[in-house]
């Protein structure tokens, strides 16, 4: 099998067809466990889910990543894992000062860090739900998942981005794909649950319903459809282009079948920065730009997200900076870039946040969470992200919930195949369809005993 999937040359030789016949039957186990089933709701809350970044030593080099240029190089103070201790230091300030109750742990790759079960227990111990983000290519060993279900992991998140060549290409590691099909095999059989991330890149537009169709056959809980976007190491300038990102009417249709997949199904499906206009209507209630993003419990919580992505908690050396808190002041987040740059030099580190937490104190916002988040989703869209709006978008009635054109993406394609929502009224609540959808609550969620039913 794993000779077959690595001498293809081209991703057009096996038809998607066989490549999904392929890795069901790497994925499929004999022994499952039953399917851990979740309350679902259609009951909108912010998410209290945390993010922390181990540090950028991989196995694998997407494409895509958006730190790769951090993972080449073993220099940057963000490439090696920090010491356990800083961890945990930052773990429990997700508990203590932010109140996040769910977690979602990265590398890099999480999966290769030594003290990951230590960790994961850790995690359990102070009240973090803890999932990991892999590419589960160690997974591929079954003694490695039974170690993971005793040290009290909720979950994975896997980087499922293709299947076959495709996906090795991707990754750049031949044989990736028929490893992750055998962990999925083993996380059925041991009884961890699991999701898909998938990457909506240009060789994986035709491999969409068939991710779909994976995701339905080995149990996936959820699948998220991420726009390749520009973010981190990815901004650099003509690293995206014509030849790695596609239009997004090239990728709807192939999108649409695959959203229909997993609706017949019952999964949880969500599209990530992706133009609401350009989704069916039907599909609309897993639209997910930063408006929606802190209504999904999966995603991250935009007040300690602000604080972890900060360098101090990304690197080995050096003590995790003061916690700081949230606005929605777009002049101060004009200046976020040059302070990173700044803090790079040592001793201007310390003085620079002190400044930076001093000068949120005194505007902190009095405003209502939901309108500060909102006000938060909208300055990430068009200062950090530079997202813009073309002609159409101006008499779409959604444009006031949706980010509209990635800046760069404008620059190479234009905006002109933007279609117009149309309505009796202009949409100015970002829940207005993303309310319509089911979504996976847990015990320990604001609205567990809400609204819910089996799902």
């Amino acid at each position: 099998m794993s000779i077959l999937l690595c001498s293809i040359s081209s991703m057009n030789e096996i038809k998607p067809e066989l490549l999904l016949e392929n890795a069901l039957r790497l994925a499929i186990t004999n022994n499952p466990r039953p399917k851990v089933v979740f309350r679902t709701t259609t009951n909108r809350t912010i998410t209290r889910r945390g993010v922390i970044w181990l540090g950028q030593t991989c196995n694998l080099r997407c494409q895509f990543c958006y730190f790769i240029n951090r993972i080449n190089s073993k220099d940057h103070p963000e490439h090696t894992f920090m010491p356990p201790e800083k961890v945990k230091k930052i773990l429990k300030t997700l508990v203590d000062v932010y109140r996040n109750n769910a977690i979602d742990i990265q590398g890099g790759e999480p999966t290769i860090y030594k003290g990951i079960f230590d960790l994961i227990q850790f995690c359990n111990e102070i009240g973090l739900r803890p999932t990991l983000i892999t590419n589960a290519l160690v997974l591929a060993k079954k003694e490695i998942c039974y170690k993971y279900r005793d040290a009290g992991i909720r979950d994975f998140l896997v980087s499922v981005h293709g299947l076959g060549e495709v996906h090795d290409r991707l990754v750049g590691r031949n044989g990736a794909h028929v490893n992750q099909m055998k962990a999925l095999g083993n996380l059925r059989e041991v009884g961890i649950p699991f999701r898909f991330n998938c990457v909506l890149s240009k060789p994986v537009i035709d491999q969409l319903p068939y991710i779909s169709r994976l995701a339905v056959e080995t149990g996936s809980q959820v699948v998220n459809f991420l726009t390749f976007n520009p973010f981190e190491d990815q901004s650099q300038k003509g690293i995206r282009n014509t030849t790695n990102v596609p239009r997004y009417f090239e990728i709807k249709e192939k999108l649409t079948e695959a959203l229909d997949i997993l609706d017949s199904a019952g999964i949880e499906a969500n599209v990530r920065y992706f133009p609401i206009c350009m989704l069916e209507e039907r599909h609309r209630k897993s639209a997910y730009n930063f408006q929606q993003l802190p209504y999904d419990h999966h995603e991250w919580d935009y007040a300690s997200w602000s604080w972890t992505g900060l360098q101090p908690q990304r690197m080995k050396e050096g003590e995790p900076s003061d916690p700081i808190q949230l606005t929605a002041a777009g002049w101060i987040l004009h200046f976020k870039k040059p302070l990173k740059v700044l803090a790079k030099i040592s001793f201007l580190r310390p003085l620079l946040y002190k400044a930076h937490q001093l000068i949120l104190s005194r505007i902190a916002d009095s405003q209502p969470k939901d309108s500060l988040y909102r006000n938060v989703a909208k300055i990430h869209a068009e200062v950090h992200c530079n997202y813009s709006y073309g002609t159409k978008c101006n008499i779409c009635a959604a444009k006031g919930i949706c980010d509209g054109f990635h800046g760069d993406y404008a620059e190479i394609f234009g905006t002109e195949e933007a279609i117009p929502i149309q309505s009796e009224c202009i949409i100015t609540d970002p829940l207005y369809y993303i309310r319509h959808q089911y979504k996976i609550v847990e015990e320990g969620d604001e609205d567990f005993a809400l609204h819910s039913s089996a799902g």
